[in-house]
């Protein structure tokens, strides 16, 4: 079977998140301070915004402000094996390319005695952009096998290999947010903290896949086109996180609890187009609704598609809750340029709505254990590393072409220069090593009979630079 794809050109996009740290709705790693150290759950700095409002309380008296930049890279690959079948070249690795020009984000603290506000905006979660330029197995295999089996039971059934298959299919999710908190210390030792986030998201899946007839099949039938998807859908929506936390800070410890609540985000479908061989499916879901197209679509010879573009119809509503979260952090100065911390968070995923309830199929909500530490070479320059383990709780029901996870490891590095008394600029790099995770299918892709392996691996990197400024 001969198979060749046409790459969609890419779209830039300056703000999209590829590789944040986090859970599986929730990114953590805004501040490049998070990006060298990991466990900054119990710090008294800046980039407390995010992680510890109630600790700003200590922290530097008066304004201060911070700018981060980071610069990810990321490849999510579907690598599929489908034993024995026909068109043997779909055994073969989809490669998923995300990347983005920068990921930024604004920090602004103010303190005064027992009273501190913080802010930030950036990028709070999901999983930012990604292109599958070949398409993804769960589209072009079922129009594969539709198309061969249609042919090889017509007249020309020696031609049922001569087609080609063009497929391609981009996706973005993204959520903006922007929080404010008040802090007040109550005594020499303890304070607490009050927030609110305001959560935008915007995503959208973009793609297509079209079966052409080749030369020879061509003489013998009147179309250009043996099967035909497009697909255009918008989706956005608002949601709200309060937030709560508290801060011990005695002598050379620190220990620190917040909870974000759980986030409700429900989006609304625009659909722009959705076709399948010249039935405008996003029309007539307009006209009889959604649940009376997809029992028509079934009845009909494209009923295998019905199940694929039913989540992409007009006005249809989908879940992507942010899970609330449990951080809990210790932090020790072993020295006053030594210092150490430790920090657990439990995002609570399997009560956080997903789309199709796909939270109902992980076996626990994620655990993530970070560790890092700190060192002060001189007044002018710090240098820290950290890590962190993070396990989703991932199943194969779970798993799924346009949204995936892998268990994994990652690991931190960077610096700061404190180049004067008011500005200092900070430095990192990370890194997270994936587990790969695989997933045996029956009746795979919707083809009764078929078996196959799919097999989900990522890999990540991320560069970043920020500018504290104090007033």
């Amino acid at each position: 079977m001969k198979k060749k794809s046409i790459v969609m050109a890419a779209v830039g996009c300056l703000m999209s998140a590829t590789a944040m740290a986090g859970g599986l709705m929730t990114n953590t790693n805004y501040h490049i301070a998070f990006d060298r150290m990991f466990a900054r759950g119990a710090t008294t700095e800046i980039d407390g915004t995010s992680s510890n409002p109630a600790g700003l309380v200590w922290g530097h008296e008066g304004l201060e402000l911070s700018l981060n930049f980071q610069k990810p890279w990321q490849n999510r690959d579907i690598d599929v094996e489908i034993p024995g079948f026909i068109g043997n070249d779909l055994n073969k690795k989809y490669e998923g390319v995300a990347s983005a020009p920068i990921v930024p984000a604004l920090f602004a603290t103010y303190h005064k005695d027992k009273w501190a506000v913080s802010g930030m905006i950036g990028i709070v979660g999901s999983g930012g952009f990604v292109e599958y330029e070949a398409g993804v197995p769960m589209f072009n295999v079922p129009v594969t096998a539709m198309v061969t089996n249609n042919i090889a039971s017509s007249p020309v059934a020696a031609l049922k290999d001569d087609f080609s298959l063009l497929s391609s299919m981009k996706g973005k999710q993204y959520i903006y947010g922007g929080q404010v908190n008040f802090a007040y210390k109550f005594c020499d030792y303890l304070s607490a903290a009050v927030g609110v986030r305001v959560n935008y998201y915007d995503g959208y899946y973009k793609g297509y896949v079209t079966a052409v007839p080749g030369e020879n099949l061509r003489n013998f039938i009147v179309t250009n086109t043996l099967m035909d998807l497009q697909l255009n859908c918008i989706q956005r929506g608002w949601g709200f996180t309060p937030v709560v936390g508290l801060n011990f800070h005695k002598d050379k410890w620190t220990v620190a609890v917040k909870y974000e609540f759980r986030t409700k985000i429900e989006t609304e479908n625009d659909t722009k187009q959705l076709d399948i061989n010249g039935t405008d499916v996003k029309a007539m879901a307009e006209m009889i609704g959604n649940d009376a197209t997809i029992a028509a679509l079934s009845a009909t010879a494209l009923g295998g598609m019905a199940g694929k573009v039913a989540g992409y119809l007009p006005n249809a509503k989908t879940r992507y809750d942010m899970p609330s979260l449990l951080t809990f952090a210790v932090g020790y100065d072993f020295t006053e340029k030594l210092r150490a911390a430790v920090e657990y968070h439990w995002y609570d995923d399997k009560n956080a709505k997903m789309g199709g309830d796909r939270q109902e199929t992980l076996s626990h909500g994620t655990h993530e254990i970070l560790a890092g530490v700190e060192y002060d070479i001189n007044d002018k320059f710090t240098v820290s590393c950290g890590g962190q383990r993070t396990d989703y709780g991932l199943t194969d029901d779970y798993q799924q072409n346009t949204s995936f996870a892998c268990d994994s490891y990652s690991i931190g590095l960077g610096g700061a220069w404190n180049i004067n008394e008011k500005v200092r600029l900070n430095v990192s790099y990370f890194t997270s090593i994936y587990s790969d995770y695989e997933k045996n299918l029956t009746n795979a892709y919707g083809v009764p009979g078929l078996n196959a392996k799919e097999t989900y691996s990522r890999t990540n990197h991320v560069i970043g630079v920020g500018i504290d400024y104090k007033f």
